[in-house]
């Protein structure tokens, strides 16, 4: 009995992790499958592969395989490694996936979809951190819960905040309260390296989202210089002129050379009591300006009251176990977002998965 390349990870998909309860093809274990005839031969990294969540993996993956016919296996276990041109060559080796969340035009949702996203992330077992990049218009201090909250400090570095499951930092908690940064763009640049790299103890992260701030300038092309990125998400709302500045942020990134995840529809219709929607802004616009671009379309946002209400009182993980509509679109987001990530790591040299 032979086998296809979709049927053992298929397989697979019903290991758990036994630590996040996670299966582990999201949680990008699998490394390499071959697949030649009836002989399978598949790696796995483990990011601790001397705990006892080793033993049962393995028995779990030899399982799995040997219910749909699999007898001649080849497996082999191993440490997780740095993803080749990501970690390995970054200045910040610890941070395996770094993604930009940009817009082409301020007032679309951005900061809010970051941060919820980050969130997101995190309720799905991985280590994330977020950086507020928006140097000039910083929201995430409200939105986090710490206005007004001086960081830690160790040593010379600044510890992000751990708030709702993750590692954040914002240079509105830096700077006076209401007051406007009127900076040029080297001063801008310099304070965006700072945060990012220079002055930051950042921990071990699986993904970094970095908000930046809306429009072209200089600090996305900042962050496209000092690391390898491994793509961004554009952030858009459905009526044309929102769609013609996403488009430029599109261009914009993949002009630096930077892999543009998928785009975001936000404030897509307005959820009426009911049972009704109102599409103020139109709706569909995003997809298929993604259609057209022959980008992923990563999914729609609607304009829920609770999503405002949440993120106005420093508690977006609130929107992840409220209203049950809200949480399954950010959900949809999150596991979208997760895939793409997933097809680009799998186009890679390393990790490599491939049928002999």
């Amino acid at each position: 009995m032979s086998f296809s390349q979709e049927q053992i990870v298929a397989a697979l998909r019903n290991v758990r992790d036994p630590k996040t309860s996670r299966d582990i093809v999201s949680l990008e274990f699998i490394k390499r499958v071959v697949v030649d005839d009836t002989h399978v031969r598949v790696s796995v990294e483990l990011p601790d592969p001397t705990g006892p969540e080793r033993g049962i993996i393995e028995r779990e993956i030899r399982l799995a395989l040997s219910s749909i016919g699999v007898r001649d296996l080849n497996l082999e276990i191993a440490g997780r490694k740095p993803a080749a041109g990501t970690a390995a060559q970054s200045a910040l080796p610890q941070v395996k996936h770094v993604i930009a969340v940009g817009a082409g035009k301020g007032g679309v949702g951005k900061s809010t979809l970051a941060l919820n996203m980050a969130v997101g992330l995190a309720r799905e077992g991985m280590k994330v951190g977020l950086m507020d990049g928006d140097i000039y218009g910083p929201s995430m201090p409200t939105m986090l819960g710490v206005k007004g909250l001086p960081p830690q400090i160790r040593g010379a570095k600044m510890l992000p905040f751990y708030v709702h499951g993750i590692h954040a930092v914002t240079i509105g908690s830096l700077v006076e309260q209401d007051k406007p940064l009127i900076w040029r763009g080297p001063m801008a640049h310099g304070a965006f390296k700072q945060l990012l790299i220079d002055n930051t103890e950042w921990p071990d992260l699986d993904y970094l989202l970095v908000d930046l701030p809306p429009g072209t300038g200089d600090v996305p092309l900042t962050l496209c210089q000092l690391l390898p990125l491994t793509g961004a998400v554009v952030v858009a709302t459905p009526q044309q002129v929102a769609l013609d500045d996403a488009v430029r942020a599109v261009r914009m990134f993949q002009h630096l050379g930077t892999s543009v995840l998928g785009l975001v529809e936000n404030m897509s219709y307005i959820p009426l009591s009911n049972g009704q929607t109102m599409d103020i802004f139109g709706r569909g616009g995003t997809e298929k300006a993604a259609q057209q671009l022959s980008l992923p379309y990563l999914g729609a946002l609607p304009l829920y009251p609770e999503l405002r209400v949440n993120c106005d009182a420093g508690n977006p993980s609130l929107n992840f176990t409220g209203n049950v509509d809200l949480a399954k679109a950010l959900q949809a987001i999150v596991q979208n977002l997760l895939g793409q990530v997933r097809l680009r790591d799998l186009a890679s040299p390393a990790p490599e998965l491939t049928i002999s």
